[in-house]
């Protein structure tokens, strides 16, 4: 265990947490570093101690934490108190923060001790504001382009302390081109959705809808609703036991509803009656567990051809003037910055959203002159466009240069734009932006539903959101956590076989709408490397937003840029795709 303290105007505290799993409910903290430092990154206090989770550490393979070297050390408990210490009134810095918040919180709960964190803050969120020419934003990328030492990966003090060092660079760079820093709130909100029942796949096909002539039969959808004189869980445990497929949601293919009061006026049962399906008593679905048929055992997926596409840069924007150009819009009117958005998109330029370090131009509307970032541009020498050069350049058959030319970006998928992706990315990210401001900020949440072909969740696990994070095998989860980026990481060979596409949106706490916010970009990363882009920019007065979705194509995959909105937010939102929302 390391300790020790010196005098410092230390305002922030890095963090990295080992742990035994993905999930922070059910797995637990095996080691945590903590360095409180200031804003020239001089260490203040450290922390730095290996925890005995009383448990199964997990991926040894990973953290070489076996339970030998675990044995002797303390318990979370024991210290927390220290920890919660350098945490009060600071904010803390992680790589992935949502992730280590959450663990820590979660460890605090089981202790009984209240977390006093208020903000903090990502460096994965930090790293794709600041637009680096990087493959990826992984802690060994961001090591070596700032040239910080990395001796020992996974070891939470060598990881902080060379997080905290990519900080240093990170905030001072942000600082240079004023750039608000990504704090979010580390805000208590309520869960969505009540207790509800975890997936398991059902081997066998689903029959149809249940017949009392027939009884059951194995393969059919059950739904239980309401309260239960079993518990739940145990009854959902019997029927699935039975070889009966137990949902969270009604659907045109559910097979009946369980409820133990049939003459219910719940939500299930009602949408229920109104498909004409059967709803059965608790006591009597028991009753017919002693006589269910034998069911017809689900096949493979059955595999199609499908030719290899094209590179992205085959189909989207290859030969277009400007497609090596990232132009940021500076002032005009709603209507003014979408019309001159879609132009630049014409062109083959990706419209930013920040004046970041990978921006190349600047188009200047009318007032945009006396936007606050105009010295940073003169500063970094960035070429300054006016509305009359981009028409001009509409209008040649041989488009003028302009400005000098820069790395490669991603192409740009157009709004409803499809994308077929490789047979060998297994590994995405759809990593969402918008503009970064220290005042007028507006909260979004940046969420997954994973639809099976009724377009619905399947159970509570197909709902990543603030309060579930991630799905239990860590296959889907929220992966950058920012003020205004915010990612979802997909691991495709995770993904259930039920699962026909993951739609991504986003949705707008209280009276802002999407209108307010302007342009939202996505990127689309595989395997770390960017694959395309997309920006949204038609929002009016929608307070949610579905924005891409990753769907099956026979056996490959696909993207699409979405843009649809509602002017409700995420609860409606979320029934739609079949969440049961706490009333």
């Amino acid at each position: 265990m390391r300790n020790t303290t010196t005098a410092t105007d230390d305002r922030w505290v890095v963090v990295d947490v080992e742990t035994s799993g993905l999930k922070a409910s059910r797995d637990r903290v095996l080691s945590v570093a903590a360095l409180t430092i200031d804003e020239n990154g001089n260490i203040g206090s450290e922390l730095s101690t290996l925890v005995n989770p009383g448990c199964d550490p997990g991926p040894v393979h990973i953290h070489k934490l076996t339970p030998d070297r675990l044995a002797g050390a303390p318990k979370f408990e024991d210290v927390a108190p220290q920890l919660m210490e350098m945490l009060d009134g600071r904010t803390m810095v992680a790589h992935n923060a949502s992730f280590d918040h959450g663990f820590l919180k979660l460890e605090a709960m089981r202790a009984g001790i209240d977390m006093p964190t208020k903000q903090r803050l990502c460096t994965v969120a930090l790293s794709r504001r600041l637009q680096l020419d990087l493959p990826n934003h992984k802690l060994a990328t961001l090591a070596a382009h700032w040239k910080v030492m990395q001796s020992n990966a996974h070891d939470a003090y060598d990881d902080a302390v060379v997080l905290s060092q990519i900080f240093t660079h990170s905030s001072r760079l942000a600082r240079s081109l004023d750039l608000p820093l990504p704090v979010t709130m580390c805000t208590e909100r309520l869960t969505l959705y009540p207790d509800s029942v975890p997936r398991t796949d059902c081997r066998w096909e689903n029959p149809g809808r249940f017949d009392p002539s027939q009884g059951l039969i194995q393969g059919m959808r059950v739904v239980i609703s309401g309260s239960t004189n079993i518990p739940r869980l145990q009854l959902a445990a019997r029927l699935d036991q039975a070889g009966l497929d137990v949902m969270n949601s009604v659907s045109r293919y559910t097979s009946l509803v369980v409820c133990s009061d049939p003459t219910s006026e719940s939500g299930k049962v009602r949408r229920a009656r109104a498909n004409g399906l059967e709803v059965v008593s608790e006591s009597h679905i028991l009753d017919l567990l002693d006589a269910v048929r034998l069911g017809t055992p689900k096949g493979e997926r059955t595999s199609v051809a499908v030719p290899s596409p094209p590179s992205p840069q085959a189909r989207l924007g290859a030969g277009k003037p400007w497609q090596d150009r990232r132009v940021l819009v500076m002032g005009g009117s709603h209507v003014e910055s979408v019309l001159m958005r879609s132009r630049l998109i014409q062109l083959g330029a990706t419209p930013a959203v920040n004046l970041s370090a990978g921006v190349t131009d600047v188009l200047v509307l009318t007032d945009g002159d006396g936007d606050p970032r105009m010295p940073r541009v003169a500063e970094r020498g960035l070429t300054v466009l006016t509305p009359v050069l981009v028409d001009s350049a509409l209008n040649l058959d041989d488009p003028i240069a302009v400005g000098p030319v820069q790395p490669k970006i991603p192409p740009l998928v157009p709004r409803g734009g499809v994308l077929d992706l490789d047979s060998g990315m297994t590994s995405l990210s759809v990593n969402v932006s918008w503009r970064a401001s220290d005042t007028d900020s507006t909260a979004v949440d940046v969420v997954a539903f994973l639809l099976n072909s009724d377009e619905l969740v399947s159970s509570e696990e197909d709902f990543v959101f603030f309060n579930a994070p991630a799905t239990s095998d860590g296959g889907v989860a929220l992966t950058i956590d920012g003020d205004s980026e915010q990612g979802i990481g997909i691991d495709l060979t995770s993904v259930p076989a039920d699962c026909e596409r993951i739609v991504v949106a986003g949705a707008i706490e209280g009276d802002a709408t999407f209108g307010d916010i302007g342009a939202v970009s996505i990127a689309l990363d595989g395997h770390g490397a960017p694959v395309a882009t997309a920006v949204l920019d038609a929002a009016t007065t929608e307070r949610s937003l579905l924005l891409a979705e990753i769907y099956r194509r026979g056996a490959s995959w696909r993207f699409r840029a979405i843009g649809q909105g509602y002017d409700d937010g995420l609860p409606e939102l979320a029934v739609r795709y079949g969440v049961e929302v706490d009333e």
